[in-house]
């Protein structure tokens, strides 16, 4: 996974944390992978996942589909949005208040 993502975002890296691996862009932590699924980081500007539909919980990450692993070209608009949640995040915590 570090090498597909490595090919569409700069300076990946991996983490241990929580069980699983925390994925970053230089110091933006935009994915995760646990249970050998991967999961990309998503916020108010992306469509949310709703695992257990319309009315149920929505969740900040989103699993990437296993064959989008495979296909860089499909990869990056996934991991591109994820970096860019990532980058919106941490902005928001920068705003004075």
């Amino acid at each position: 996974m570090l090498e597909q993502l490595g090919r569409v975002v700069p300076r990946v890296r991996a983490r241990s944390m929580f069980g699983g691996v925390g994925i970053y862009a230089g110091d933006l932590f935009f994915a995760l992978v646990a249970d050998d699924a991967l999961y990309l980081k998503g916020d108010d500007a992306m469509s949310p996942f709703r695992p257990f539909g319309e009315d149920g919980e929505v969740m900040q990450y989103y699993q990437v589909p296993a064959d989008l692993l495979e296909d860089v070209d499909a990869l990056r608009p996934w991991a591109v949005q994820a970096v860019a949640a990532a980058e919106r995040k941490r902005a928001k915590r920068k705003r004075p208040r």
